[in-house]
């Protein structure tokens, strides 16, 4: 899979360094998956959620971090919409809006 907007993690980590080796964790595993549906995702990433309007968040160094990301399975594709502290997650109204 292809991550679009992937400055936008490597600005994070240099935000909340203590975020740096889960998220590039999740970087390596995503640009060697080949998903094609979400039970793909779900084998690469066992706590993945499917929260609608092709949303998928990730738990991130023990759910300490949310990510949230538009899959395109068709285009090989992972769009990353939101990354931040769980409590900045759940401060979310509509997470299909983001």
């Amino acid at each position: 899979m292809r991550i679009f907007t992937e400055q936008r993690l490597r600005e994070y980590c240099e935000e909340h360094p203590e975020s740096r080796v889960a998220v590039q964790y999740w970087v390596f595993r995503v640009k060697h998956a080949e998903w094609k549906c979400f039970a793909d995702v779900r084998r690469t990433f066992a706590t993945a959620d499917c929260v609608g309007n092709q949303r998928i968040v990730f738990d991130i160094k023990g759910n300490d971090f949310r990510l949230v990301a538009v899959v395109r399975y068709t285009i090989g594709y992972v769009y990353v919409r939101f990354i931040g502290t769980h409590d900045e997650y759940d401060k979310i109204k509509d997470i299909r809006e983001i």
